[in-house]
């Protein structure tokens, strides 16, 4: 199954210099947030599989202009083709008003809404996420530190994937791709191709 993340920043190669083809061939698209609903969209208009998204600490858009033609995991559990999808936007809070800024209690108490679908579902695959979990490849200011309960939510399903963005591969020493226990992590910034073994 070949899925294509996407997260921060909008990709010239996929928009500027977009040509016919170069989203053929996969079977899922992913948004780990922060990027233009107009991008999206776009994405999904030329993409022949589903787009899903999470929102970011900047898509403040999307209270009002949602990407039309996209699917959101905010907050939910998504099953494709039987891969377990949980999505959890958003990222430390560090500005009080602002909307998808959450303190460690609220992404706790977010994770725990999912229990039942956790339950059902018995576990994920998948987990997508704007911020990272703390301790793994986050940042010790207060906006891009990670979430302890995401660390958690790793110890506890173990997921083949955990996809983020929120912390930019231009900010310095940061890895693309790292692991923690059996999860394979990938930080999605711009955009980032790979194959998901079954």
């Amino acid at each position: 199954m070949k899925l294509l993340l996407l997260a921060d920043e909008e990709s010239r190669y996929l928009w500027d210099f977009y040509e016919k083809g170069k989203l053929d061939g996969l079977d899922l698209i992913i948004s780990c947030g922060d990027l233009k609903p107009e991008y999206l969209e776009f994405i999904a208009t030329f993409a022949h599989c589903p787009v899903l998204y999470v929102h970011g600490n900047h898509d403040t858009k999307y209270k009002t202009a949602p990407p039309e033609g996209c699917i959101c995991i905010d907050d939910a559990m998504f099953n494709f083709q039987g891969v377990r999808i949980l999505g959890l936007g958003g990222s430390m809070r560090y500005n009080p008003t602002a909307p998808f800024q959450y303190t460690e209690q609220e992404m706790k108490k977010r994770i725990r809404r999912r229990w039942f679908d956790l339950k059902r579902m018995k576990g994920i695959d998948i987990l997508v996420t704007h911020a990272p979990a703390k301790g793994l490849n986050d940042l010790p200011d207060l906006p891009h530190q990670g979430f302890v309960c995401f660390r958690r939510l790793l110890d506890t399903y173990q997921p083949k994937i955990f996809c983020h963005g929120h912390v930019h591969l231009t900010y310095g020493n940061i890895p693309r791709l790292d692991t923690y226990g059996n999860t394979t992590i990938i930080n999605a910034y711009e955009r980032y191709l790979f194959e998901y073994q079954e």
